[in-house]
């Protein structure tokens, strides 16, 4: 019981990440795939899913996983936002121009980008 309680303790701001980012992407991709379904170009879409991230998650992440109030890390936060943005957008294109099917696509990218954005959260955003 005691490993787990040390892994727990080693690992909490991984987890926390992982339940308040579960939250955000519901946020997020909500925001996304109500606008697609609207008519609004991907692009769009995913822009004002970003811009309402970065507004909803910014405070989010901040307090609740990596106990921080300071707006200081806003710029670096919005910047991890803007590349995840850039790289989601490039793979919708690639994908738009085989016919997939883009709320699969977001959907699948919400992984491989929540590792990524961890990382930057952690070691460049949030650094101790």
């Amino acid at each position: 019981m005691k490993k787990v309680k040390k892994l727990f303790q080693a690992n909490r701001k991984f987890i926390l990440f992982i339940f308040v980012g579960g939250i955000n992407t519901l946020f997020g991709y909500s925001i996304f795939a109500l606008f697609l379904w609207f008519g609004v170009h991907y692009s769009i879409a995913a822009l004002l899913s970003t811009i309402g991230g970065v507004l909803f998650n910014f405070t989010t992440f901040g307090r609740l996983v990596f106990d921080s109030k300071s707006l200081s890390n806003l710029p670096r936060f919005t910047l991890v936002y803007a590349l995840n943005y850039f790289f989601g957008v490039g793979v919708l294109y690639i994908c738009n121009q085989f016919a997939y099917n883009l709320y699969l696509v977001q959907a699948l990218l919400i992984l491989p980008t929540a590792i990524v954005r961890f990382i930057l959260m952690k070691y460049f955003v949030y650094k101790n």
